[in-house]
């Protein structure tokens, strides 16, 4: 399985050195700079913005490069995030081996890092959204026995003039091919340099979202990711956010990760799939159906889901996209393969068919496992979103399911088989609770379940402090209802978190 890894592996310093990232030593880094002419070392981190931040090294001296892989650097923390006072604003960024990727933009040879941040004391730093993930995923270990893997479903539009030839359908584009999608070029290029810089690639595919609006065409694209620790997850979007911000800025094109551009129109999500492993084997499943493990993490992110939007939708446009009829969810609920929840359970390759064989005869049947397939979806979350956050966050609930005593039960009272919009499922609709309208909601439910996220030390009480003050300077408690047909505001708002995450 490993050689089959490697084999086709996109990451140069992969196929290079021929080993996979989690084994990369800092010789095996020296080894590929200096066999490969690299002559730049960038150090890559996120701020506290959410956004990638990058500081360059030249590689003149081979001991010099040794002394910045082993020291790191000292950066302004000040500057980075709001929590951090300028009088004590000094850390370290070190740089972690496994991340490495050959930059795809650089003319000058470029090897690119990620990096952790370290405090005066040396050590991780307590307060950083990276070490709040990885603090989760070790509580989630310790608490369950199991591993939490994620994936995220990136979501975006791609901007460009209107062209007027073989125009989409409003509102159609799902899946739709050249020449009525005109991006479909500019995604695959994306997913060739994130591929390139280590992201484990699902799909791609263009989205239901297309429309024109002076003289500018909107199209709505996706790039999916396979699941992975949860840690590799938040480095491969930030990467991924990167790359397709870059490429568009040299295409000429313009691109925005924001959750809603316009009413009538489609929003763009961060949707997060995950599942819980144990020795490498998936365990959302148990005889064909969805297991009471997957069912008691479903139970805690039922439980959380109110706060989790403080992670997810961070300025006040997100919670224009969480409306009726948009394929955004509205209320707290879980179900089967239904797009108008919550928490969605896709299709899991359960009906126990070889369909290949079926679709081709000269193929013979074979016991295939794809139980490793089936995930469960949090579809509230969207690209304003603090990805080292949310995934923390949502790690958090779902370890909270296996605390509660009535997980289970929570999970059957919170299941829905059937459209919640419908008339007909009003007195099933008035049951559910509604996720938060604004963010100053968002923040006053992150308020009242705090306690949760706090526990065993995962989020910090000065994190989760900076947080809702956040929320609440936004002040936008009745703004949905205040504009919500007023185009021309809406239009001014969007425009202020237009590169938003």
């Amino acid at each position: 399985m490993e050689n089959e890894r490697l084999a086709l592996n996109a990451n140069r310093v992969v196929a290079f050195l021929k080993k996979m990232p989690q084994e990369f030593t800092k010789e095996d880094i020296i080894n590929f700079i200096r066999q490969n002419q690299i002559r730049m070392v960038n150090f890559m981190y996120p701020g506290g913005d959410g956004k990638l931040k990058t500081l360059n090294f030249v590689i003149s001296d081979l001991s010099y490069l040794r002394t910045i892989l082993t020291c790191g650097e000292r950066v302004d923390g000040s500057s980075l995030f709001s929590f951090i006072e300028a009088y004590s604003s000094d850390l370290y960024v070190i740089p972690r081996f496994s991340t490495a990727f050959v930059d795809p933009f650089s003319e000058i040879p470029t090897l690119c890092l990620l990096c952790s941040y370290f405090d005066k004391n040396g050590q991780p730093l307590a307060s950083s959204p990276e070490q709040t993930l990885r603090r989760a995923a070790e509580t989630f270990k310790q608490v369950t026995g199991m591993e939490y893997e994620a994936m995220g479903e990136l979501e975006y539009y791609v901007i460009k003039p209107t062209e007027n030839v073989y125009p989409a359908i409003d509102q159609k584009g799902y899946h739709e091919s050249a020449p009525y999608a005109k991006t479909n070029d500019f995604r695959t290029r994306c997913m060739d340099y994130i591929a390139q810089a280590g992201g484990q690639i699902k799909y791609g595919h263009s989205e239901v979202g297309n429309f024109e609006q002076n003289g500018l065409t909107y199209e709505q694209n996706e790039i999916e990711f396979l699941p992975v620790p949860v840690c590799e997850a938040a480095d491969q979007l930030m990467i991924a956010k990167w790359v397709i911000r870059n490429l568009a800025w040299r295409e000429g094109l313009n691109v925005t990760f924001a959750p809603k551009i316009t009413t009538g129109k489609a929003g763009s999500g961060l949707h997060v799939h995950m599942r819980i492993t144990k020795d490498g084997k998936n365990q959302m499943l148990k005889d064909g159906k969805l297991s009471d493990i997957a069912r008691k993490a479903i139970a805690g992110m039922m439980e959380m889901a109110p706060s989790i939007t403080a992670f997810g939708n961070k300025n006040p446009t997100s919670y224009f996209r969480l409306v009726p009829h948009q394929e955004a969810p509205t209320n707290v609920c879980w179900g089967d393969r239904n797009r108008s929840v919550l928490v969605r359970v896709p299709l899991g390759w359960t009906a126990q068919t070889d369909m290949c064989s079926q679709a081709n005869p000269l193929e013979k049947a074979v016991d295939f496992d794809t139980t490793q397939k089936q995930t469960v979806e949090m579809r509230s979350p969207d690209g304003s979103a603090d990805i080292h956050q949310l995934l923390a966050g949502l790690c958090v609930a779902c370890r909270h399911g296996f605390e509660m005593e009535n997980a289970l039960d929570v999970a059957e009272k919170n299941y829905v088989d059937v459209n919640i919009h419908d008339a007909a499922n009003a007195a099933k609709l008035a049951t559910l609770a509604q996720l938060p309208d604004s963010c100053v909601a968002s923040a006053d439910c992150l308020e009242q379940q705090r306690g949760v996220f706090e526990q065993h030390g995962v989020f910090s009480a000065t994190m989760i402090d900076g947080i809702i003050k956040q929320l609440r300077a936004f002040n936008d408690r009745t703004l949905r209802a205040d504009i919500s047909n007023d185009q021309e505001k809406i239009a001014k708002l969007v425009e202020t978190f237009f590169h938003c995450g």
